[in-house]
């Protein structure tokens, strides 16, 4: 939905649909691509009822759905704009007919065209009534920005710090905005950022990038690496991958070996679980089918298994922190979308290929991927570094050992190429 640029005032939320920008009461209010649509589309129309069928024709292009994936998008978009199914002061549910928005909506025009979001926004009232954003250095400011892929799928990224380039592959359940205030991801992209230009995205069907897709595959995951860093513009880089996203760094350093002068692997594997044990076969299509029904539940019982599989020596603030991220990052069908493309995943037949210095580093008690994993995909490339690093959790936190390890490693691998980190 991209029509004229606006911006819609309601209370206090602000939506600008030329940045896709919600801020509530002057802080980021992340909503994923179809939320941020429907509450467009609501407060366009604000002046009548919006029925099901146009929700399903403006947003869904026409495709089916159930009234549950109905219901849990109006759910998101009260969230995104403060309001709630209780009270309901913004969206009002009018039975068996559809939605109005009855929120007192101010429209004004917007007066910058560019396909820019900086994000989050810095002022002083941020920095004060944000806790995430305080003591944030200015030269590593986040700013994200959008392309398109071949097939018409609009991908977010960001780019922070300054000096030599790094490109993160994107991998399942990241959110640029969540990631760059979460207490489980932001010591990892602030570090990195230090000394570094730092671009990261969200994949298809993550985060701040479109969610309904025609495409879901691993080829397509790396043809969208392929277009983020030709959209920003990098010729040759340090490639990071962190889990699942370290096959895809793979198949591209592969595929383009001239683009990429140094790989970093954490916390990945080269195979997915058809292709292992069958215990861990029948496991996956187990947790696949939990997930599409109990992934967008109110309750987060089920969220909490992952949590405790991804971060298990987290704190209460870290594991709440993580199955939020897991709630707004993407939707249930999706979710186990993901499992099922990365139960298929094979580039053990690419490693050999893989041509460029190569830094391999892993949990030893990482109950997402075995320390066995990380060694396999060390071995098959020649001439791999592989360092095991202390700890249980597949996502290091800060305060652990293998935080500092971590940075101290890719410093010492990329030869210094700018500031060390601080």
């Amino acid at each position: 939905m991209r029509g004229e640029p606006m911006i819609f005032r309601c209370g206090g939320c602000t939506i600008d649909t030329d940045r896709r920008e919600v801020r509530l009461e002057g802080l980021p209010s992340p909503a994923e691509p179809q939320v941020f649509d429907l509450v467009v589309l609501l407060m366009t129309h604000h002046d009548r009822v919006v029925t099901k069928d146009e929700i399903v024709e403006k947003i869904w292009l026409g495709r089916a759905i159930s009234d549950a994936t109905l219901s849990s998008r109006i759910r998101s978009a009260r969230k995104v704009i403060g309001d709630d199914g209780k009270s309901q002061s913004m969206i009002r549910t009018v039975q068996r007919r559809g939605f109005r928005f009855v929120g007192q909506v101010v429209f004004e025009h917007a007066c910058n065209g560019s396909d820019e979001v900086a994000g989050p926004l810095q002022t002083a009232a941020d920095a004060m009534s944000n806790p995430w954003q305080h003591h944030v250095p200015a030269d590593i400011a986040q700013v994200v920005r959008y392309c398109r892929t071949g097939d018409a799928v609009r991908l977010a990224y960001a780019v922070t710090g300054k000096g030599p380039p790094l490109v993160k592959a994107g991998n399942w359940l990241s959110h640029l905005e969540y990631d760059w205030a979460s207490p489980v991801w932001k010591h990892v992209f602030r570090r990195l950022s230090q000394g570094h230009t730092l671009i990261r995205y969200d994949a298809r069907g993550n985060g701040m990038s479109d969610w309904d897709v025609p495409e879901f595959t691993f080829d397509a995951w790396v043809d969208d690496l392929a277009t983020v860093v030709d959209a920003a513009g990098v010729e040759r880089f340090p490639l990071l991958g962190i889990s699942q996203g370290c096959a895809v760094a793979v198949a591209y350093a592969v595929r383009h070996p001239d683009r990429v002068s140094h790989l970093v692997l954490y916390g990945g594997r080269a195979l997915g679980a058809r292709w292992r044990s069958p215990e861990e076969r029948v496991q996956r299509e187990a947790m696949t089918t939990l997930v599409r029904t109990g992934w967008g539940m109110d309750n987060p019982a089920f969220r909490q298994m992952f949590t405790a599989l991804f971060i298990p020596e987290a704190n209460g603030d870290q594991m709440e922190s993580f199955d939020e991220l897991q709630r707004n990052t993407t939707s249930p069908e999706f979710a186990a979308r993901f499992l099922e493309v990365t139960a298929n995943l094979d580039v053990t037949g690419l490693l050999a290929e893989v041509k460029v210095p190569t830094l391999v580093l892993h949990t030893r008690g990482d109950a997402i991927n075995s320390l066995a994993a990380g060694r396999q995909l060390a071995d098959g490339i020649r001439g791999a570094r592989f360092v095991a690093l202390p700890g249980r959790n597949h996502l290091f936190l800060e305060h652990e050992p293998a935080a500092g390890r971590f940075f101290e490693e890719i410093e010492l691998f990329l030869g210094k190429q700018g500031p060390a980190f601080d």
